[in-house]
C-alpha cells in the first residue's frame, strides 16, 4: 500500500499534473493512487522526486 493520495492532498497537486511530470497516463497515476496497482521501486523514487519527500513517506506501515 502507499500514501500517494495522502501526500497529493497534503500538497494540493493533482493527479493529471502528476501523470504528466512523470510521462504517464492519468489512468495508470490514478491506479497508483487508489492502490489497485503499485508503482515499480524506480518509479517510486521519481514520484518522491517530483513531490520533494522522502520515498519512505510514501510507504504505509502496517
Amino acid at each position: 500500500m502507499n500514501r500517494i493520495k495522502e501526500v497529493l492532498e497534503e500538497k494540493g497537486i493533482k493527479q493529471t499534473w502528476l501523470a504528466e511530470k512523470l510521462g504517464k497516463s492519468y489512468n495508470m497515476v490514478n491506479s497508483y493512487v487508489q492502490n489497485r496497482q503499485q508503482p515499480r521501486l524506480e518509479v517510486l523514487y521519481e514520484i518522491a522526486k517530483i513531490l520533494d519527500v522522502n520515498p519512505k513517506d510514501l510507504l504505509k506501515e502496517d
